[in-house]
């Protein structure tokens, strides 16, 4: 399994939202998160990558970690579309850009500033550092915000490549990705229970598991 999840809980400014949460995922799998806006999905992503501390419960991550993509691009402003991708390619210890830049449509950009490019083009260019990383478990907070039809094509067609090379995902999401294979797992029934009066609204007992 490239992803374990056992009876997680977390929370959120002292606030339960999640409970009991288990899932796994093997080489070749994705898996959407669903559930309405504030249930935790965000949370429990930035749990599962080792982000915050969960409430309870143990995840096991490969043991090369996972890449993480969240609300924020994660670029540096004044640094090229090339350059900015050639950076996390270091960091990572890959080397090649050329493929991440093709599947997400940037090598005509690959001169131009981040600071200059528009909201959907740093949204493409975050995403196509998940390309550069070299790892195998991908995390993905709502990862199609401020793409078009195109783009949002784009994006699933690297997904597909990437579950096709052994990789796993698992994303939330409210925009259909075209991906049949991709299963999906509903949040609501794993809300947290709502605290016994004079209880306060966290969990009573401390986090018991363990991040691997």
């Amino acid at each position: 399994m490239l992803l374990t999840v056992e009876n997680l809980a977390v929370a959120r400014g002292g606030i339960a939202l999640l409970e009991g949460v288990a899932l796994t995922l093997a080489a070749g799998q994705a898996l959407i998160l669903r559930g309405p806006n504030g249930i935790g999905k965000t949370t429990l992503l930035r749990c599962v990558a080792g982000l915050q501390p969960a409430a309870a419960g143990r995840v096991v991550l490969p043991p090369e970690g996972a890449a993480y993509a969240g609300h924020a691009d994660g670029l540096k402003a004044t640094l090229s579309v090339a350059e900015n991708l050639a950076f996390w390619a270091r960091i990572y210890g890959q080397g090649d850009i050329a493929s991440a830049m093709a599947a997400m449509d940037l090598a005509a950009l690959a001169d131009r500033p981040a600071q200059n490019l528009s909201a959907g083009q740093k949204r493409r260019l975050g995403l196509a550092r998940l390309l550069v990383t070299g790892r195998r478990l991908w995390l993905l907070d709502e990862p199609t915000v401020s793409l078009d039809a195109a783009s949002v094509g784009l994006f699933a067609a690297a997904v597909r490549a990437h579950l096709g090379r052994g990789g796993a995902a698992l994303m939330a999401t409210h925009i259909d990705l075209g991906l049949a294979e991709a299963a999906t797992l509903d949040l609501a029934p794993c809300r947290a229970k709502p605290p016994a009066p004079g209880q306060g609204g966290g969990f009573d007992a401390p986090f018991e598991g363990a991040f691997a």
